[in-house]
């Protein structure tokens, strides 16, 4: 009979029962040595003297295990997944499996079948990544990370749109997830003020050095802030600005792993716009925050209430500072804005003053906290001979813009307003 492959175990006992068979060992030595009993020595050597070194080696070797999956279990698997699920992973295709197909499976069984149809690459193929280690926060509220994400979340059917990220540093906690158009100030506006009235406010957001968080034009002081940093900063909320992408990695790792998981997810419910993808963000946020949130060292909360100075209404707008001219008159946007004649316009002459622009498109002027009255005209729009006869003070200014107008093509909006993608319909009339 011909002797089967032995394990290193096998060769072992081998050696020691051909000394007791040969009487150089004594039954008792080799049950110590091998860490069984006498009984079962003595069970060993029967089988060794009956059938050579073949009678050591296990009987069970080369027939299929008792806990082997079913081979039309495995098939099935397969077949869903090359259907429906050929890009998501093994922890992912094991959940979907037993969530929407009562196909229960380990998610590395599922790797070893998915390796071995060629679904997915073993982890010795793949590059591997090398982080530099940095500690997480102790506390819940101590460090939020935000960024935003552009990428094709609806596939194709729908717009590529931004994905604006709040993680919390000390727990992978999705804290708030909001589709938008792009990444702008006044978007990140609307997501930090939902963040906000959910969980108070962190001690600081963490971002990269995009143009919302970071004034970054030459000759600008390190000092200088952007609409959204004086926005924080007067509800004393600090922003860190990262210097590479590496150093916010908590939240980057976290897009990797949305810009797989949501889109799959965002397939399978049918989700195609915007508006519907935000209604099912709040499940997929609790549902991530169960398998990927971590406990905080700490229990302590940092997130502060909001107070009744935080006026949320007037911090999350865009505001200018233009000086008032001898006629009441400023301008912004291109839109020539006149102050209506009262003792605080008047003042006013020669000072600097606020222009306030909210998210929806209202505009106020403010000078030392007072608003002041104003109409408008739109430069970009036609000046008609009506508005000219109608503003007899500022008849002749009117005139020279009609002229001007009547002689150039229309010109775009000025790029130092803010920008209102996210908005619709136009922010100006003329009156």
């Amino acid at each position: 009979m011909a002797v089967r492959i032995m394990s290193d175990a096998e060769l072992s006992k081998f050696e020691v029962l051909r000394d007791v068979d040969a009487e150089r060992l004594p039954v008792r030595a080799a049950a110590g040595v091998l860490g069984l009993s006498e009984r079962q020595v003595w069970r060993l050597l029967k089988a060794y003297r009956l059938r050579g070194a073949d009678g050591i080696v296990s009987k069970k070797r080369g027939r299929p295990s008792n806990r082997k999956t079913p081979a039309d279990v495995r098939q099935a698997a397969i077949d869903i997944i090359k259907a429906r699920y050929p890009d998501f992973g093994p922890t992912l295709a094991a959940e979907k499996l037993l969530e929407l197909h009562d196909i229960t499976v380990s998610r590395e069984t599922l790797r070893a079948w998915m390796i071995a149809e060629g679904l997915w690459d073993a982890r010795a193929k793949r590059r591997r990544k090398i982080y530099q280690p940095r500690y997480r926060r102790d506390c819940v509220g101590e460090l939020v990370q935000i960024d935003g994400s552009e990428h094709r979340w609806f596939e194709a059917r729908g717009p590529k749109c931004t994905l604006l990220v709040f993680i919390d540093d000390a727990t992978s906690r999705l804290m708030h997830l909001q589709f938008v158009e792009s990444e702008s100030t006044f978007a990140y506006f609307a997501a930090t003020r939902t963040y906000l009235e959910a969980h108070g406010k962190p001690v600081a957001f963490y971002s990269d050095r995009h143009s919302v968080f970071r004034v970054s034009k030459p000759g600008v002081s390190g000092d200088a802030m952007t609409q959204f940093g004086r926005a924080l900063s007067k509800m004393n909320i600090e922003i860190i600005c990262a210097n590479s992408s590496q150093a916010k990695g908590r939240v980057e790792r976290a897009n990797k792993t949305l810009q797989d998981r949501l889109v799959k997810e965002l397939r399978l419910a049918a989700i195609s716009t915007i508006a519907e993808g935000n209604a099912f963000l709040p499940g997929f946020v609790a549902d991530y925050n169960t398998r990927f949130g971590k406990v905080p060292a700490n229990p302590k909360d940092l997130h502060r209430p909001m107070s009744p100075r935080d006026q949320l209404d007037d911090e999350f707008t865009w505001q200018v500072e233009r000086t008032l001219s001898q006629s009441l008159t400023l301008q912004y946007d291109k839109v020539l804005f006149i102050v209506e004649p009262s003792e605080t316009a008047q003042s006013a002459i020669g000072k600097r003053v606020t222009v306030v622009d909210y998210p929806d498109g209202r505009i106020a002027i403010r000078y030392q906290g007072e608003e002041l009255a104003y109409r408008t005209f739109d430069k970009i729009r036609k000046v008609n001979q009506a508005a000219v006869v109608e503003n007899k003070r500022l008849g002749s200014l009117l005139e020279m813009i009609k002229a001007y107008q009547d002689t150039q093509p229309p010109p775009a909006r000025s790029c130092k307003a803010p920008k209102r993608r996210d908005q619709t319909g136009h922010m100006f009339g003329v009156e």
